[in-house]
């Protein structure tokens, strides 16, 4: 059967040269005989992959000296909670709600400490990210959080907050390894690799080197202490090892295009084609608001949602799938990461096109 154009925002498409490769070493990696999902993560193999992985990872987001890289379980959700334990030391922390993961990540914060949310936009749905010019934060506060890109709504932060000496902690999850970033304006970069990078399963911390402490909330579990696996190399327990695998092979192929900012462009690219087809557009409309929408997913809708039924049902016979939006903002969602090819998109609007001639 041949591959469709797969829209989803996580589990999501990924490379078909790095799958192909994954499916070669399927039985044999490399001479050892057995699969990587097989081996010891204790052997010489599997340690050559997992640190060859963060260099690649090192040399793809030019991460500085002082930051520690960590392969983890437990996907984003895990850090909600894990990022309070590790560093709420004062049990304050300022929040910026731009989205259902935002919101969620307070959430579960408040469960260690005093949660102030700075400021919120989801008086109009989430459908932009509050202005960050001229945020207050509180001086006591153990960090500002952000959650840089909505995957459910479609909007990005088109600037950082300035959070002066707070540490500044960001769930880049869906926008992972899709343009530069300078991880010094952060204390934590951290993203769940399903959306951008690689299979379900693995979560990668980035942590500045003073907010690894041995001060964590007494009540922290000794896998979730972010000294545990820095001591460890991630290896503390057993690790997600075939995704791990797969993300080593994903920073290969992005090193192969030509790192990250040749990635930026291709993905503004493919979001020019379907945010120009939307502005023009007497059917479809896009929902989030110009000035902060995202590179990665695009939610947009009809109106009539008997009408946005029938588009996701004909999708299905362009080899277009997983195009139906978040129950939350109902409609459509195109997520168009790193691997969806430029055709894929093309495809997509084409097919708008069509379908908008046919129902207006």
């Amino acid at each position: 059967m041949a591959r469709v154009y797969n829209f989803s925002a996580g589990p999501a498409v990924l490379p078909e040269e790095v799958l192909r490769e994954a499916q070669a070493g399927m039985l044999d990696y490399k001479g050892t005989g057995m699969s990587v999902m097989e081996m010891s993560h204790r052997s010489a193999a599997f340690a050559n992959i997992i640190e060859t992985a963060e260099q690649d990872l090192r040399d793809l987001m030019a991460i500085p000296d002082g930051y520690h890289v960590l392969f983890l379980q437990g996907g984003a959700t895990q850090q909600f909670a894990a990022i309070p334990m590790n560093i709420m030391q004062n049990k304050k922390a300022d929040y910026i709600v731009s989205g259902s993961w935002s919101k969620k990540a307070a959430k579960e914060a408040k469960l260690y400490g005093d949660v102030n949310v700075v400021a919120s936009s989801e008086d109009e749905n989430f459908s932009y990210v509050p202005d960050v010019d001229g945020l207050k934060f509180d001086e006591d506060a153990d960090y500002v959080y952000i959650c840089q890109n909505e995957t459910i709504y479609g909007t990005r932060y088109p600037k950082l907050p300035d959070t002066g000496s707070l540490p500044l902690v960001s769930d880049v999850s869906s926008m992972f390894l899709s343009e530069p970033v300078n991880v010094s304006d952060y204390g934590i970069i951290y993203g769940g690799v399903q959306k951008n990078v690689g299979p379900a399963g693995v979560v990668i911390v980035i942590v500045r080197d003073d907010l690894v402490r041995e001060d964590v909330i007494p009540q922290t579990p000794t896998i979730m202490r972010y000294m545990t696996q820095v001591d460890a190399k991630s290896l503390s327990n057993t690790p997600p090892c075939w995704g791990i695998y797969v993300c080593g092979l994903v920073f290969k192929w992005l090193k192969g295009l030509g790192g990250l900012d040749v990635m930026k462009r291709m993905n503004e690219e493919k979001a020019a084609i379907l945010y120009d087809f939307l502005d023009q557009s007497k059917l479809f409309k896009g929902t989030a608001r110009k000035d902060c929408r995202s590179l990665m997913n695009v939610p947009f809708v009809t109106g009539d949602p008997e009408l946005d039924a029938k588009f996701i049902a004909e999708c299905k016979d362009h080899k277009i799938e997983s195009i139906k939006g978040h129950r939350s903002v109902g409609g459509m969602r195109a997520s168009i990461y790193n691997a969806m090819p430029k055709e894929g998109v093309q495809a997509l609007v084409d097919f708008m096109g069509q379908f908008e001639k046919e129902n207006l």
